[in-house]
């Protein structure tokens, strides 16, 4: 079986699902040189040159049969018949659910993929929150002991030429194609990370799709374009990149008095106000646009006290620095939060990068990790060099006293959301994905019910539960939820828990729930899932003008919608991690790689919320994996 690699488009899923219910140089000589494609679009859609089939529409009977199913660990015995009643009105004969089911099929006779638009739209660009947090992830790459800052820009200027050579598999068509058993997956949001950008706009933004051979560089909050191939045609050798880098920081020695970059990190409507009132000046338009047409951003950030933090919070601090840059004081105004790709080389040996995540899911993401990682150990050698390299050019703001007020604003907001969001990061060290498969269990499937235990045992309520399942089996295909919160997980932790259940009881229910999320994996990454068909379905009714149906204000659908528990699995050959937000304010997010023998697992919360606390969900998560663990090494031992 194959498992979707990331996260998360559930983070604005979820979210947008409460938006439903409620509520002295000069750029001229560069701008006028370049050659670039610039398109703007809110949606772009996929071509397919791979001729994939279409996303299909479920059945609304098989839909609605699930979504019961996974709903009824939320209902109480009256709740449960209200909404056996409610459902089997949405689809009667003649009833709205029919007529909404062929309005929907009708959109697929002329969409290639009829959620593709919607869900980029409604998931992200519409969505308000920042990007920062609730929606953009961070990946932490292993850490580097840097001995000086030439071997901090080395390792810079390393990570620049890997990107780009993997830039040029995606060019070239030379990333082989991904296959989930005989189904070839669709590649089209390899092409959308490099040189993408989110673009500011009321109400919903855009996306920006470039090709470039320079990068938008940040240190000290100031921002630069740094070209990679001289003014010959050919590509800059390390050293090269590294005399560029130097320049940089010698041009940018303390912080930027007005840092433009944390605005990126505000609510989207008031970035966008910003963003046209810098719009208004010329030089400011020019420095929006180099950096909007850049193929990726590079962040030298400030030493954080990497190597003073006890080892046990290590993570957690490298994870904080890719998710929000620690705040103001620290790196947060050294970012643009709306490049789909900024790297983060820190001078005490933090690396890694954020992901702005509207174009792709973190697949790509994940590959290119372990590429850069596995050039640099290798200490692969460039041979190329130019004659004749570019001298970077630093992107000059005009503020205003209005956009100054709003950068201390953003300030404000950032550290705010800095100081609430608690993480803890970690590795599982007493086994991986190896002893797993030793027991003939799906190694996803078995994590999801470790979670589900954990959250049981230290709420003694159902949680529901979202993980993302890839639909890229279909052209344009991203996400569909896989609903691991089930009749059978519950039964599962309940079991686990009480006294009185004998070995043979506890391993019995640990494999019908590890079965059940298998069975359902299986169904979601084919598009039968339950979540985007029943989105659809009320995305089709606001379009034509209906009432939006009971159902979605229904205890079942709010309560099973509301995840408190969001998770992704992302792999990494290397020992990184990416980490992110929860999805709502009593939730915890849970990212984990799992490996051959040790699982690295980022948990983040809420402080601000009394119900929630990631120490106590990392003891109940280390305790439920040991817990099944020893179950199955008994029952090893019993049968020899």
């Amino acid at each position: 079986m194959t498992v979707c690699y990331v996260k998360l488009k559930h983070c604005n899923m979820i979210r947008g699902i409460k938006i439903w219910n409620s509520k002295g140089f000069t750029l001229e000589p560069y701008i006028t040189s370049l050659q670039l494609v610039s398109n703007y679009t809110s949606a772009k859609a996929a071509s397919n040159v791979q001729q994939l089939p279409r996303l299909p529409v479920p059945k609304l009977e098989d839909t609605l049969h699930k979504f019961f199913k996974t709903a009824q660990p939320f209902l109480n015995d009256e709740e449960y018949s209200n909404t056996s009643n409610l459902l089997e009105d949405f689809a009667s004969v003649g009833g709205i659910g029919h007529k909404l089911q062929n309005l929907l099929e009708d959109r697929a006779t002329k969409h290639q993929n009829w959620l593709e638009e919607w869900w980029l739209n409604t998931a992200y660009l519409g969505y308000r929150d920042p990007v920062v947090v609730f929606s953009s992830p961070g990946l932490v790459f292993p850490f580097r002991k840097f001995n000086s800052q030439t071997e901090q820009l080395q390792y810079a200027a390393k990570t620049l030429l890997a990107a780009f050579d993997y830039k040029s598999l995606i060019d070239n068509n030379e990333i082989p194609v991904e296959m989930m058993g005989k189904s070839p997956l669709d590649m089209s949001q390899y092409k959308k990370i490099f040189g993408t950008c989110r673009i500011p706009q009321p109400n919903r933004d855009k996306l920006s799709y470039n090709d470039s051979k320079y990068v938008t560089v940040i240190h000290n909050n100031h921002l630069f374009h740094l070209d990679l191939w001289g003014n010959d045609g050919k590509r800059l050798s390390v050293d090269q990149i590294v005399q560029g880098l130097i320049k940089i920081v010698a041009a940018s020695p303390s912080p930027a008095k007005d840092a433009v970059g944390i605005l990126t990190s505000e609510n989207r409507d008031t970035w966008a106000k910003a963003y046209q009132l810098l719009s208004k000046d010329a030089e400011n338009r020019r420095s929006l646009l180099d950096v909007e047409r850049s193929a990726a951003v590079l962040c030298l950030d400030a030493p954080c006290g990497l190597w003073r933090t006890k080892e046990e919070d290590q993570r957690s601090l490298a994870a904080a620095h890719t998710i929000h840059g620690a705040g103001s004081n620290a790196n947060g105004a050294n970012r643009w939060f709306d490049k789909t790709i900024q790297f983060i080389v820190g001078a005490d040996g933090i690396t890694g990068l954020t992901y702005e995540h509207s174009p792709a899911e973190g697949q790509p993401i994940a590959i290119l990790t372990d590429y850069i990682i596995n050039y640099i150990d290798k200490n692969t050698v460039s041979e190329e060099s130019s004659s004749s390299p570019i001298e970077p050019v630093q992107l000059k703001f005009t503020v205003t006293s209005e956009v100054s007020r709003m950068i201390d604003e953003a300030k404000y907001n950032l550290d705010k959301l800095v100081g609430d969001l608690e993480l803890n990061c970690f590795q599982f060290g007493q086994y991986g994905k190896n002893f797993i498969k030793s027991q003939k269990l799906s190694p996803d499937s078995y994590l999801q019910m470790a979670m589900q235990y954990a959250f049981y045992r230290l709420h003694k309520t159902p949680g529901a539960h979202y993980e993302s399942a890839a639909t890229r089996m279909y052209v344009g295909g991203r996400t569909e939820t896989i609903r691991s919160c089930s009749v059978e997980s519950i039964e599962f932790a309940k079991t686990m828990l009480q006294e009185k259940a004998t070995a043979k009881e506890k391993l019995n229910a640990l494999k019908k729930a590890v079965s059940a999320h298998k069975d359902y994996t299986v169904m979601a990454l084919q598009g039968f899932g339950v979540d985007r068909h029943l989105l659809g379905l009320k995305l089709i009714a606001v379009e034509n003008g209906f009432e939006v149906p009971k159902l979605y204000s229904d205890p079942a659908y709010t309560r099973s919608a509301h995840m408190r528990i969001s998770t992704s699995q992302v792999a990494c050959k290397c020992d990184g991690f990416m980490c992110y937000g929860p999805l709502v304010d009593n939730g915890y997010a849970t990212c984990y790689n799992p490996r051959n023998d040790d699982v690295n697992f980022a948990t983040a919360a809420f402080r601000a919320h009394p119900d929630t606390s990631c120490e106590a969900y990392r003891q109940a998560l280390e305790s439920s994996l040991r817990d099944m663990h020893d179950l199955l090494l008994q029952n090893t031992q019993s049968k020899l």
